[in-house]
């Protein structure tokens, strides 16, 4: 179990040092390793928990020790981290374990003289902790909440100006959990029953997800899916509810023209594809030629026909003036509806960086909206909370453009989310389980 808490440290490194993102430091260490399905999931909990959890971890190691978090040797901050984790949120883990495999990591990577500072600090923690909770946190109530729930203040600032203290609170602890893994059935090959049984037997249970009907959940931890025959073979995709909901707001028709603006990786615009029955034509837009090849690829494993991509700027191209049936623009955006799946978010992205973005955001949906038939239909998406990405490019793009309106009404399916409206769906995770989203329905007139 102890290789565990090496390859822990080694993926910790890499995202400290190389400034690696979470998920390809794990493949990284993970790809040469040949430990348990068991080890595997516990490395993933450790690297991505840590990386979720660091400003609280820091702040204990800040109280904790002689020298500030920021101060210390980053191996051995590494090492703190891992074992205070394991204390303070592994439930399984014996604490006895915990403190002696952070005491046997430090001795396996050259911190021997330190051993004993790493068993002191662990076992002062536990000391402290029989009594109450030894994290103490600022007076402030912004950065009380930033380090209770390991968020920067300008996220926690901002989640509170557009919700309330209660909802941010929720969300905050929403965000810190284990995310869930959805998948989307191709329902064009198999039936969502017949596929849950398939992966049944191989040992991988699942829920339906309710209110998408070719939604499944995965109840448990189940190692990595996509090398399943099945996945293989096209029966499913690994895409999140939320995703899913994106393409039934759409509501594409058999044989329409649909254009993606902005379609890498692809699973929207093969989930279009498959909610027309492979009929129409489905052209998908990127301007990353690289990603594109991610489409492609998927679009080949599902064995589709209809899908046609082209290495394109959907700000600036031209040449689909008025052909669309419909348009949809899942524009690039800040990502805060993710934070639970990609924690690297929430440190990496910066406040200055969202104005250049909503500006991106309103080009984008101004140009794609030229492609649209009259008459036709855009939906706006994005995998983010924040209203100056949300509501407010809609507001703007409807005040310039008086022959645009919002739908009169949401498809009856989207009745069943937190946050419907006119012509909009709003995914809250705390209530709906899934990751936070926006979704907006714009009609062309006549």
């Amino acid at each position: 179990m102890n290789n565990s808490r090496q390859l822990a440290f080694q993926a910790l490194q890499n995202i400290y040092q190389q400034k690696a993102y979470t998920d390809i430091a794990l493949e990284r260490v993970l790809s040469n390793s040949s430990i348990s399905a068991f080890d595997r999931h516990l490395v993933s909990e450790l690297v991505y928990g840590i990386v979720r959890r660091k400003r609280t971890l820091d702040s204990l190691i800040n109280q904790l020790a002689t020298k500030k978090a920021s101060q210390q040797p980053l191996n051995l901050r590494i090492i703190l981290q891992i074992g205070l984790y394991q204390l303070r949120y592994l439930d399984k883990i014996p604490e006895s374990a915990a403190v002696n495999t952070s005491v046997d990591l430090a001795k396996n990577n050259g911190l021997s003289k330190l051993s004993g500072v790493i068993n002191g600090i662990l076992r002062s923690y536990l000391r402290l902790s029989e009594k109450e909770d030894p994290l103490i946190l600022p007076d402030d109530f912004i950065p009380r909440l930033g380090v209770k729930y390991s968020f920067p203040d300008w996220l926690v600032a901002l989640f509170i100006e557009q919700f309330n203290v209660k909802q941010t609170r929720k969300l905050l602890e929403w965000y810190n959990q284990i995310p869930s893994i959805d998948l989307r059935v191709n329902t064009l090959k198999i039936s969502r029953e017949n596929l849950q049984e398939i992966l049944l037997n191989n040992g991988i249970e699942t829920s339906f997800l309710p209110h998408l009907p070719q939604g499944l959940r995965l109840t448990k931890s189940a190692g990595n899916i996509t090398q399943l025959d099945c996945f293989k073979e096209g029966l499913f995709t690994i895409q999140d509810g939320s995703a899913q909901l994106v393409a039934h707001f759409l509501n594409p028709q058999p044989h329409e023209t649909i254009i993606d603006a902005c379609a890498a990786p692809g699973g929207k615009t093969t989930h279009i594809a498959e909610l027309m029955g492979d009929t129409g034509n489905i052209i998908g837009f990127d301007r990353s030629l690289s990603r594109l090849k991610k489409v492609t690829e998927n679009v080949e494993r599902l064995q589709l026909k209809s899908i046609q991509v082209e290495e394109a700027d959907s700000s600036e191209l031209t040449t689909w003036e008025n052909k669309a049936d419909r348009v949809l623009v899942d524009v690039p955006c800040s990502g805060l509806g993710t934070l639970h799946k990609n924690p690297d978010i929430r440190w990496r992205k910066k406040p200055e960086e969202i104005k250049p973005l909503t500006e991106l955001q309103l080009k984008m949906l101004e140009n794609s909206a030229k492609w649209v038939k009259n008459g036709g239909v855009l939906v706006y998406s994005t995998c983010t909370l924040n209203k100056s990405e949300n509501e407010d490019i809609i507001n703007q793009f409807l005040a310039k453009n008086p022959s645009w309106q919002l739908a009169d009404k949401n498809n009856d399916s989207m009745s069943n989310f937190s946050i419907p409206s006119k012509g909009i769906v709003k995914i809250f995770p705390p209530i709906d389980d899934m990751d936070g989203f926006f979704m907006a329905k714009l009609i062309k007139g006549n």
